[in-house]
């Protein structure tokens, strides 16, 4: 750690960051365990602990009013960790299987983008506020996440006026995010409890190990042979990305490595001879139990990490956003999501996912599933689909409707 006295910022290496997360992490299970009601709707544990510890170093910004900068790199390298054991995890069968259900979800996707555009856009006209503000608090910052806002932000205050609208998509992604992750399990809860749902079969876990399953063994050699996979299927993505960009196409690395995990898992033969002496790691629970780890650790670093000192000024019509696009959000999962996805348990598990797309990431949708997972049942179908919405296709169509918004109704 460094701490600059002229900035006034501690600076915290990516070692220290990385075992604070770990720390995070046991902090939120703990939580979980002894406070009910976090169990019984599904709160992610990193969720549980990284708010308590961006609240904690909130509390300590005001009593000492000291800057606190996380090295992030090890978070991001997690986050490929992640995508590319989902990318090993799917197989060609279940990608035809999610092929309508993807479609349903993605235009369904699309569509709660254009109105959570217009929602924003519509709050912000009662506050007198110029539309740009508005998209800030609808797909730029929300649906988009941080990325996205960091990226429009410089241009929407540079072309339309809002000089602080840095502050604001950072304001509008970070408790977006919070509420992104405490709605997916209550709200997967509500759906299965009033309809009496369960998995039609039982299916292993894509994340995680469940705690009371009997039979599971992991092996150091079997954990060693799923990083091999791991890091054989992120090399090749890291090339797919490199070749991607020469085209003028920029992915985010971990898409691609999730894409270089489902070529390898489908394309070489189950039995094709590795040095390992053990086939291609597809399901087994390393995989899963990786997946959890990477999982768990970037969401906690990532919410850890929140500057929430820095978005108090925002208040006021920020927060009216947020929540008209919060009810908005939980309308449209449970009257539209929902019933489109077959009214069954896959459909209950994709709303959680949905829950955390709607104003969260990726990551969040991932978080929320894996926690109704881990508690009523896997749904691969959920865990094939969700991800490849929202972390291929959102981007993609983030990149042509915030242009033609700000173009339409800002001045």
């Amino acid at each position: 750690m460094e701490f600059d006295e002229v900035a006034n910022v501690l600076h915290v290496d990516a070692l220290f960051t990385l075992t604070l997360g770990i720390v995070v992490l046991f902090v939120g299970r703990r939580l979980n365990n002894a406070i009910g009601f976090l169990k019984e709707f599904s709160i992610p544990e990193p969720v549980t602990g990284g708010i308590l510890f961006s609240l904690l170093f909130a509390l300590i910004y005001l009593v000492i009013p000291v800057d606190i900068d996380f090295n992030l790199e090890a978070r991001d390298v997690l986050l490929v960790y992640f995508f590319t054991t989902i990318g090993i995890n799917s197989n060609l069968k279940d990608l035809l299987k999610g092929g309508m259900p993807l479609i349903i979800l993605l235009g369904i996707t699309i569509g709660y983008m254009l109105v959570q555009n217009l929602t924003g856009i519509g709050v912000a006209t009662l506050f007198d506020l110029d539309a740009a503000v508005g998209l800030l608090g609808g797909s730029v910052s929300l649906i988009g996440g941080h990325g996205t806002a960091i990226a429009w932000s410089p241009r929407i205050a540079e072309d339309y006026g809002v000089s602080n609208a840095m502050e604001i998509g950072i304001a509008s992604a970070t408790f977006g995010l919070i509420l992104a992750s405490l709605m997916g399990g209550p709200i997967a809860k509500f759906l299965i409890n009033k309809h009496k749902l369960q998995p039609a079969e039982k299916e292993a876990l894509d994340i995680g190990v469940a705690e009371k399953e009997e039979g599971v063994t992991i092996t150091a050699f079997g954990f060693l042979d799923a990083v091999l996979a791991i890091h054989i299927s992120a090399i090749l993505g890291l090339i797919l990305n490199e070749v991607i960009e020469g085209f003028g196409l920029q992915l985010p690395l971990f898409v691609t490595c999730l894409f270089a995990g489902i070529m390898i898992t489908n394309l070489v033969p189950k039995k094709f001879p590795r040095i390992t002496g053990t086939e291609w790691p597809t399901r087994k629970p390393e995989i899963a139990l990786i997946a959890d780890l990477s999982l768990g650790a970037f969401l906690a670093m990532s919410l850890m990490s929140m500057q929430l000192w820095s978005l108090v000024d925002l208040a006021g019509p920020i927060f009216t956003i947020l929540g008209v696009q919060f009810a908005v959000a939980v309308l449209i999962n449970i009257f539209v999501v929902f019933p489109a996805m077959g009214k069954n348990y896959d459909a209950a598990v994709i709303c959680s996912g949905f829950g955390g797309i709607s104003l969260g990431s990726t990551p969040t949708a991932m978080a929320n599933m894996s926690a109704v997972a881990t508690r009523y049942g896997n749904s691969h179908l959920a865990f094939i689909i969700v991800p490849l919405v929202c972390a291929f296709f959102i981007d993609l169509a983030n990149a042509v409707m915030i242009p033609w918004f700000l173009a339409t109704f800002s001045g």
